[in-house]
């Protein structure tokens, strides 16, 4: 099923953001996404996948932005699932370029703070 989501998203976001050969693919170090049958997969598409220290979400800025949504969607209390679907997709549109821009900036700190000092990431 990973693989299919991967298949259904990830491809079409690289083509949509234009990204060039080189860039590299991050997930964290779920079983679910580092099976064999994972990797093999990924390693036929030809991703570069990031090396990820585990069970290291601190270093993650997409779980900022789940924490981001959570809180407005709590706030919201949606009464079913077509409502939690509609709240997550509109409260996500609202979320503001610049807490990407400052999440991406303090991803980097947090990065080079692990490669410099602690060298968990080994390889890009």
């Amino acid at each position: 099923m990973y693989c299919d989501i991967l298949s259904e998203n990830l491809l079409p976001s690289a083509r949509a953001l234009k990204l060039k050969h080189g860039w590299v693919f991050q997930h964290d170090n779920d079983p679910k996404h580092t099976a064999l049958a994972k990797k093999e997969w990924l390693r036929k598409k030809h991703f570069k996948v990031l090396e990820w220290p585990s069970q290291s979400p601190d270093l993650n800025p997409i779980e900022n932005l789940w924490r981001e949504l959570k809180v407005c969607v709590d706030q919201l209390q949606p009464e079913n699932i077509t409502a939690l679907e509609e709240i997550c997709m509109e409260e996500w549109a609202k979320i503001p370029a610049t807490v990407c821009d400052n999440l991406v900036k303090t991803y980097r700190k947090r990065l080079n703070s692990v490669i410099a000092n602690k060298g968990y990431i080994t390889k890009y």
